[in-house]
């Protein structure tokens, strides 16, 4: 006869006390194992007084078994708990020494829980970062991969970046570089570019031979895919004068620039040029990368099919213009390029190129008559109409600065330059107002073009921006007006819409009135005689009256007084 063994039907346990739930996380079932972790996450998530009283009982420990459990509910719910114990100061430490020292793979779950920063600021007081950096050195690769990782996290606050330069975590990062798992290297060099925006950080790793380390990966084909990170670093020692001239002088920024030249990847070649933008605010890195001809990568890089990438060199462009001698190479060869790119269907390659013809042209002739014989001024005309107010502006700056040249002044207003900056002095971006308004200041000086503007209804918002808040605004409204003023019809059509009055208001304000706008005042009446007279109650030796003057009758003179004596105490008493 066969024996039949009773099986029971599923016994459900509840319990209130912790010690039996602890006791739970030993049993052999995964159902029972999942539910007893869940209970002890809502317990722990009571209070800290439960943590203290878990981690009294031993819970870590069980808990630890659990985090490789071969069911997925089981691992999830035990790492659960791990994060809400860790909250708690007290079982924070003893995670950290317990775990981290014993087990490999807690780190994992440290590397997890340092995404939260009340938990990276938990790991740095309770002096988890030491441990970590050891285990940089462990011979687990796994317990590398989550230390490194862990530290990514932590260094992404500026405390810990200060905090592990101390531990000297850079010897054992450039180890990592060394490692056969590409996973591993990766973080070390993300842990490295976050770091190394330290100064401080940079010239540890100048000190450990980090930066030979970082170059001989770009020569080594096989770590292709750690190139882009490697260069994030090395834009970051580029910022700095000492770190770059020793780069210089062991030869590494020519072989830099050496493998950027033969580069044809695109997040490459931009993020390089970004990182020559970063650096090149400071003279003295301009003039290094003047020596090592670094305009000659940058204009190449605007042939590149990326458009991302001719984003990055018109800006680097436009930063490298602060030094005279590479305006001078970029403007000779880099002219008729970005001349050409102007036609781009890009808007955001449309702003970087204009805004580096802007740096281009700016204090040199000889740069604004090259954009002129590229054949410029039609595209720059039509960039009048872009979307972006940064490719207006500066393309404004740049017709400008050509205006400085009289063939070329006369060649843009052929193109009916005032009826396209109506447009511009209608906008709300003040930078675009202001160097609208500064254009028909510059081309006003031309009978025709102001007839121009007269005609096209450019005096209206030239008036308009008398009253703008923003100084340069105003001002240049000012200047605009003055030189606008210089003829009689102009004058008169600016006095009926306004411009007298709102100059006068100006100029009764210390804080408003500016030199242009007293010399546009004094233009207007000039030239509008009968208004003049009306409203000084004299004409002066200078003044010519010719046919059609009259007579209109004098102003209140209590205004009058406002007007001529605007400085006594009896107009400003008014």
């Amino acid at each position: 006869s066969v024996k039949r063994v009773k099986i029971f039907d599923p016994l459900l346990i509840e319990s209130k006390t912790p010690a039996t739930v602890v006791l739970m996380l030993s049993s052999p079932e995964n159902e029972v194992l999942a539910k007893a972790c869940d209970a002890l996450y809502k317990y722990a998530s009571k209070g800290d007084e439960n943590k203290v009283t878990l981690l009294g009982l031993g819970a870590l420990e069980h808990l630890y078994k659990l985090l490789s459990h071969e069911d997925p509910l089981v691992r999830r719910n035990a790492i659960m708990v791990f994060g809400i114990m860790a909250s708690n100061s007290k079982s924070l430490k003893v995670l950290l020494f317990f775990t981290v020292e014993k087990y490999s793979f807690a780190t994992l779950c440290l590397a997890h829980m340092a995404v939260e920063y009340t938990t990276k600021v938990k790991i740095f007081e309770q002096g988890g970062l030491e441990p970590l950096i050891r285990l940089l050195s462990s011979p687990d690769p796994d317990v590398k991969k989550n230390s490194v990782e862990c530290i990514y996290h932590l260094v992404q606050d500026f405390q810990n970046r200060a905090a592990v330069r101390e531990l000297n975590v850079i010897p054992p990062l450039l180890q990592l570089l060394e490692s056969v798992y590409p996973r591993i290297q990766l973080l070390a060099l993300q842990t490295l570019e976050v770091i190394s925006k330290d100064r401080e950080t940079r010239i540890l790793l100048g000190e450990n031979k980090g930066l030979d380390c970082l170059l001989k990966i770009l020569e080594n084909d096989e770590f292709s895919d750690l190139h882009i990170e490697t260069l994030a670093v090395l834009g970051n020692c580029l910022e700095d004068v000492d770190t770059l001239q020793q780069i210089q002088l062991t030869g590494g920024l020519k072989k830099l620039l050496s493998f950027l030249e033969v580069s044809t990847v695109p997040d490459i070649q931009k993020n390089a040029a970004k990182a020559i933008t970063k650096a090149a605010y400071d003279s003295e890195i301009r003039k290094i990368f003047h020596w090592e001809e670094v305009e000659k990568f940058l204009l190449s890089l605007l042939d590149s099919n990326s458009d991302e990438v001719k984003v990055a060199a018109s800006q680097a462009i436009s930063a490298m213009c602060e030094n005279l001698d590479s305006k001078c190479v970029l403007g000779l060869q880099g002219i008729p390029q970005l001349v050409h790119l102007l036609s781009s269907n890009n808007e955001e390659v449309k702003e970087a190129v204009v805004t580096a013809l802007t740096n281009l042209t700016t204090a040199s002739p000889r740069n604004a008559s090259a954009v002129a014989e590229a054949e410029g001024i039609k595209p720059l005309m039509n960039t009048l109409n872009a979307q972006r107010d940064g490719a207006i502006s500066n393309a404004i700056a740049v017709l400008t600065n050509l205006s400085l040249q009289e063939p070329s002044r006369v060649r843009i207003q052929s193109h009916g330059i005032m009826s396209a900056l109506v447009g511009p002095l209608r906008s709300t971006n003040s930078q675009v107002q202001s160097r609208a308004a500064f254009a028909v200041a510059a081309f006003g000086c031309d009978a025709d073009a102001r007839t121009e503007l007269r005609n096209v209804g450019g005096l209206g918002p030239l008036v308009e921006l008398l009253h703008s808040k923003n100084e340069e605004v105003r001002r240049n409204a000012c200047w605009a007006v003055m030189v606008c003023g210089s003829d009689e019809l102009t004058a008169i059509e600016l006095c009926r819409l306004g411009a007298l009055d709102i100059l006068e208001e100006i100029n009764l304000s210390r804080k408003r009135k500016n030199k242009f706008s007293e010399a546009a005042l004094e233009k207007l009446l000039d030239n509008n005689l009968p208004q003049k007279y009306s409203q000084m109650g004299y004409l002066s030796s200078s003044n010519i009256i010719t046919n059609g003057f009259y007579d209109c009758g004098q102003v209140n003179k209590t205004w009058r007084e406002i007007f001529v004596f605007g400085r006594t105490k009896q107009a400003r008493a008014y």
